[in-house]
Order: C-alpha cells, then sequence, then structure tokens
C-alpha cells in the first residue's frame, strides 16, 4: 500500500482533528459576516430607551452610511400584521429612513435587514419594506456538555463556560447574541439533549441566569434539555412516572424556579425513550403523558415543550417507520404548548433523506423541523457542504397533506394547519475555535439556517450570495464561482458518501468514514450499514415499498405511489425505497452499477472543480483565510477517493461487474481500507 496514496489511521485521524487557525490576525474569521466599518457616525433617532432600542441604534450609528433613520414601536393596525417582531422600512421626500415595529425586537431585526442591505450592495432608491418571520421560534440547539465538551462538536470546545460562571462573563456571549440577532434567531437550547439532571440544579441556574441577561436585550430566549428522571436524580424521589402528584409536582416546583431566576425562559427540549435515555415508557406511560406533564408545568409561565420524535428501538419492524407510529396516534391529545420536533428525514441527518412523513401527518399539533447545521454525517468541518440547499430540499417538499402546494416549511410554519405557535431548530456548528464553526465556509450553515427560518421563500443561491458578499469581498470575480461551488457542495458529499439513497454507510464509533462492511458481534442491526444497504448477489438497497417494509404507505398520495414504484421513484431516493437489480436500467441508459460508479466519480471530480475554483480566488482574499479553505479542500479531496474506493471495492464483491474504464481507477486495496480503525469518540 503506498504511503502518499493510502490513508493510514495515523493520516485520517489528523484528517479528522480540526486544527485551529489563530494567529491574531484581523481576518481570521472571527467577525463571520459582521465586517462592515464601524466607524460611520449616522444620525438615528428613537424615542425608545429600552435595551433593545439602544442596541439597533447603536449598530445603526455605528455602521449606517446613509440618510438620518428614525426607530419607533407603534402598536397600530398597520403594524399588527407583521407581528412582535416584523417591521417596515420607509424613506419619506426628505430621504429619512423610518423602522417602524410593533416592539422593540422587530427595531433590533429592521436595524439588521437595513445593513444587510447596505452591506450587500442593495440599500439604494427609495425605500420600502415590510418584514415578518415566518417562524414564532427559530432556534439553535447546542450539543453542548457541561464539562465544556461538544457532542458533534467540531470547533472545538463549548463556547459557555460553566465552571467561570457566574462570575465571570465570556465576551463571546455577546458576540454570539449579536451574530444571532442579526439573522433573526431568537432562541437558544443552552445544552445537549443527551442531557445529565444536574443542568437543574440552583447552582446551574444561577449561571444559566446569567447568560440569559447577556441575551436577552438581543431578543433571544434560552431553553434547556432536561433528563427525565431529573425527579430522581435531584429530589430524592423513587420514580420519575409522569403521572405520579409527587412528580408533577416536582416539576412545577422547578419550573417555578426557573421563572423567578429567568422571567422569559422560553422551555424545555426533551429527549426521551431514545438511545438509552430515560422516558415516559420506562414507568409505562406514553410520549403523550410525559409531554403533557411538562406542558401543565410551563404553560402558567407561557413555556413551551419541545419533544423529539428521534425515538428507536428494538424492533423487527423498518426503523425508518417508528417515529410515525410512535406519534401519530396521539396527534390532537397534546397540550396546546406542545410542539413535536422531528429531524429532517426518517432516519438520523443522512446526507440525503426523503423529508419525514411526521411532516403533514400530524395535523393538530404543531410540528417544528430539526436540521443539522453541524456537520455529524457531512465530514465534519474537514469537508466544504453547504447545507442552505440541504434545508431547501426539505423545506420545499411537497407533502401533499392538503393537496399539491402543502410544503414542508407551510406544514411546520403554521400557515397549512392553522397553528399559532411554530419553531424551527437547527444543531449548531459553533465552538470556542477563533472562526466559531471549524471551517470559514462551515459559517454560512448557520448564517443560511437563520435567513430560511426567518424567511424560508428565500433562495439557497441568494443567502450564498449575501454572506459571501459580507464575509469576504464584494468583487463578482469571487462571489460568483464560490457561489456556485457552494451550490454544487452538498451534492458532491452525497456523491462520494452515499448517491441515490444509500444511507448510514458509517464507520463503527464515528461518523466521519466508510465501512459498509461493519460487523460488531453483539450490536443491535439497525445501528450496521448492511441492514440499511442490503447488497447482496441480486442487488442493493432497502425495499420500503408495498411489496417490503411499506414505507411509503405513510406518505400522502401521490407521492406514496411515486415512491412505491421503482419506475416512477425519484433517483435520488431509488435505494431508500428499493432493492434494485444491480442490471437494472436507470434513466440516463446506464446499469444501476454503472450509474453508482458514475457518482461516486462525480463526487470526488467535483471537489477537484472546487480545489481549482479556490486556488484561483487567491488574489480577492486574505491568505490566512484563503490557506485554511485550501487546506480543508486537500483534506476533503483525499476523504472522497477514500470514501467511493471503499464503497465501491465492497460493493463490486456483491455486483461482480467492474468499474467502468473510462472512470478513474481505484487507488486503494479493500483489504487495506478495512484496516482502518479513527480512534476517536461516539456518540449517539
Amino acid at each position: 500500500m503506498k504511503k502518499d496514496k493510502t490513508p493510514t489511521a495515523c493520516h485520517l485521524l489528523l484528517a479528522a482533528c480540526l486544527f485551529l487557525v489563530n494567529t491574531g490576525a484581523a481576518e481570521n474569521g472571527h467577525r463571520l459576516w459582521l465586517r462592515a466599518d464601524t466607524s460611520a457616525q449616522a444620525t438615528v433617532i428613537t424615542s425608545h430607551i429600552g435595551a433593545t432600542a439602544v442596541i439597533a441604534a447603536n449598530e445603526l450609528r455605528k455602521q449606517w452610511q446613509g440618510s438620518p433613520v428614525i426607530l419607533s414601536v407603534k402598536n397600530t393596525l398597520s403594524i399588527k400584521d407583521y407581528g412582535n417582531e416584523g417591521f417596515i422600512i420607509n424613506e419619506n421626500s426628505q430621504k429619512e429612513i423610518s423602522i417602524t415595529a410593533g416592539s422593540e425586537a422587530g427595531l433590533l431585526y429592521g436595524a439588521y435587514h437595513l445593513l444587510r442591505l447596505q452591506a450587500i450592495g442593495a440599500a439604494i432608491g427609495t425605500l420600502n419594506i415590510s418584514e415578518a418571520p415566518k417562524y414564532k421560534i427559530r432556534l439553535l440547539n447546542h450539543w453542548d456538555n457541561l464539562d465544556g465538551t461538544i457532542e458533534r462538536g467540531y470547533a472545538g470546545y463549548s463556547i459557555w463556560k460553566w465552571d467561570e460562571l457566574p462570575q465571570t462573563i465570556s465576551p463571546r456571549y455577546k458576540e454570539y447574541a449579536r451574530a444571532n440577532a442579526s439573522i433573526g434567531i431568537n432562541g437558544t437550547v443552552l445544552n445537549n439533549v443527551n442531557a445529565t439532571p444536574q443542568v437543574l440544579t440552583s447552582e446551574m441556574l444561577q449561571k444559566v441566569k446569567i447568560i440569559a441577561e447577556v441575551l436577552r436585550p438581543y431578543n433571544i430566549k434560552v431553553y434547556l434539555s432536561i433528563n427525565f428522571s431529573s425527579p430522581m436524580a435531584l429530589g430524592g424521589l423513587n420514580t420519575a412516572d409522569p403521572l405520579d402528584k409527587d412528580v408533577r409536582q416536582w416539576w412545577k416546583n422547578k419550573v417555578k424556579e426557573i421563572y423567578q431566576l429567568i422571567p422569559d425562559f422560553g422551555g424545555f427540549l426533551v429527549k426521551a425513550n431514545s438511545e438509552g435515555l430515560p422516558g415516559p415508557q420506562d414507568f409505562g406511560r406514553t410520549h403523550l403523558d410525559g409531554a403533557n406533564m411538562l406542558a401543565e408545568a410551563l404553560a402558567p409561565h407561557k413555556g413551551i415543550v419541545m419533544w423529539r420524535a428521534f425515538v428507536y428501538h428494538p424492533t423487527d419492524t423498518d426503523r425508518a417507520k417508528q417515529a410515525y407510529q410512535e406519534f401519530t396516534p396521539f396527534d390532537g391529545k397534546f397540550l396546546p404548548n406542545v410542539l413535536i420536533q422531528v429531524k429532517n428525514g426518517p432516519i438520523d441527518f443522512q446526507p440525503r433523506e426523503p423529508f419525514s412523513p411526521l411532516f403533514g401527518a400530524m395535523q393538530q399539533t404543531p410540528v417544528m423541523s430539526e436540521f443539522q447545521i453541524t456537520q455529524e454525517y457531512l465530514g465534519f468541518s474537514n469537508h466544504l457542504a453547504y447545507l442552505g440547499t440541504m434545508y431547501k430540499e426539505c423545506l420545499d417538499s411537497d407533502t401533499y397533506a392538503h393537496g399539491e402546494g402543502s410544503s414542508v416549511a407551510k406544514a411546520t410554519d403554521g400557515s397549512l394547519f392553522g397553528h399559532k405557535i411554530s419553531a424551527i431548530a437547527g444543531v449548531a456548528n459553533i465552538g470556542e475555535d477563533t472562526n466559531w464553526c471549524g471551517h470559514h465556509l462551515a459559517q454560512a450553515n448557520w448564517y443560511a439556517f437563520g435567513r430560511l427560518a426567518w424567511n424560508h421563500t428565500l433562495s439557497a443561491e441568494s443567502i450564498s450570495r449575501e454572506w459571501i458578499r459580507q464575509t469576504f469581498t464584494d468583487n463578482e470575480e469571487f462571489i460568483t464561482p464560490v457561489a456556485e461551488m457552494m451550490m454544487q457542495s452538498r451534492e458532491a458529499v452525497v456523491n462520494y458518501m452515499m448517491p441515490m439513497g444509500l444511507h448510514h454507510l458509517f464507520a463503527w464509533g464515528h461518523h466521519y468514514g466508510p465501512e459498509p462492511w461493519c460487523e460488531v458481534e453483539g450490536a443491535r442491526p439497525d445501528w450496521l450499514p448492511s441492514y440499511y444497504h442490503k447488497a447482496d448477489h441480486t442487488g442493493i438497497g432497502f425495499n420500503r415499498s408495498s411489496t417490503g417494509s411499506n414505507a411509503v404507505a405513510q406518505y400522502f398520495s401521490p407521492l406514496r405511489e411515486e415512491f412505491n414504484h421503482i419506475q416512477s421513484c425519484d433517483e435520488r431516493y431509488l435505494l431508500w425505497f428499493h432493492h434494485v437489480a444491480w442490471d437494472y436500467r436507470m434513466k440516463s441508459g446506464r446499469t444501476l452499477w454503472d450509474e453508482l460508479c458514475y457518482h461516486y466519480d462525480k463526487g470526488v471530480q467535483s471537489v477537484r472543480k472546487f480545489q481549482k475554483i479556490w486556488d484561483s480566488m487567491e488574489p480577492y482574499i486574505d491568505a490566512e483565510r484563503f490557506a485554511h479553505v485550501q487546506a480543508r479542500l486537500r483534506i476533503q479531496a483525499r476523504d472522497a477517493v477514500w470514501w467511493k474506493d471503499a464503497c465501491l471495492l465492497y460493493f463490486q464483491i456483491f455486483s461482480m461487474r467492474h468499474i467502468p474504464y473510462e472512470l478513474e481507477r481505484p487507488v486503494h486495496d479493500l483489504d487495506d481500507l478495512k484496516k482502518i480503525k479513527l480512534n476517536m469518540t461516539h456518540h449517539n
């Protein structure tokens, strides 16, 4: 095995380690997309002196280069339709600009919107703008642990310094708040969904209170993930049964304690009876019992419960069907302040999944989307994968719940089913690295999530372009090719990892590299790749059609029929829904095997194209960020070949067909690839 081409365990471990570039230079990425000159002395008039209005005014004074701005809060009919956070921007005949809103939060978002228009060169002509967020609650979920580690965190340790609080308050808290407010995010879950009961101790709540105070002026509420067994761990009770009166009282007392410290506390995020975490089913109860108990405690304080639908347990049925089966029977029975938080796909943040059938199926209960911003299954922060395209792919998917036009976005923003409460969540990719996200271009995923949470009708491309212009340069010679590269990047990752509906081919112990052959003694079948790819000498893919697990029945017509028939199934999801013969003729005219080979090769060639594009961008940006991204693309190019060779050489055992000769040859031996073991901690 040649040293320069084979990813040894040492090499791959180095690739998986995320290095920190921190020279103290001005262009280290720390300023994110908020890089405007702050030497302006704009005239800003406001009659409101609340902390949030003060921030809005100060941001404009320092950055706005145009006419005087008047900020005003008006609870009038003209504002009513824009909710508590919407705004109207007008320019009068005297060239004065007014930002009018129904609250100080609306003024803040209006100010950031005006500054964004200036930053992207669009703040010209007579202004006549009205905006309101599509989702009422727009959240980041931090998978941060109390010891400072982050589950699936690829940008260093947590920014929350629990051991220093409440005495020492990191300046990054305010920077974090400002960045989020600038893109409309109004809530943050501070801790991991794999929660420890200790987060609800009185000592910890004093620390949470400090963070809440820093974030509050930026209109950001704090939320906490809770452990369902907390009454036992903290309260000395012998049960956490949600129907037990002492348990219910314990939660009411704890919630009251929280709101005495944090009057605007948002509520709880709950992962229960999933991957070993405790939940109501441990006591013979249901998700409904658990969620409603917590909702009852939170309701007097206007708090919400976000109950995750990411649940699976040993079963003979298809894992992809379980969330639907467990939650749809309870539709309409949850209390009004309960939302069901659903991952974008039915399995687990795979590079590509069809949308979860729970979107549209639960019509009497608010359902919220959960996306990953952190790249757990997309090469960590070593790989470029702009996720604006992934978010849009899901949000724009038609559920057909109320006929054509019933998109996932409309099914979750309250408009399709008339829900008063709506929310969307993204698992944060933020850490203590100087550039926040580990990869300079990964900042775009944080930005894109916020922009789409505010307005899901925006295009992924327009968001990428405005992010590039604000973050790097306004030179079109840079913006156009880099935007094109970003728009193609997630598809490239899908191609060299798991094209055509393949999923869960990752190595045991981490979600970074390929191991489609993985077998672990004693492991549950649904923990192993073979459960999902089902490769054999007849073909490959999971049969979820009516002749298989019948997962297609969980979708509305005509989608269920389209997915059910191999000829009409979207080829992006073909192997998700069907076990397909190696010689099946694809729409391209190629056999399935050849098409699979072409997809893997295309993924590799795409990354090499990205390298060429990025190298040609060197004249347009600073040396530090250029070198950082260039180094990451080198890692990605090597990893793409690793993925291609591992998957094709393994599946070739079953297909017994040659890789088309016009495509690049494998450079690794399968036996050598099977020996690679990365020493990485596994978290579920």
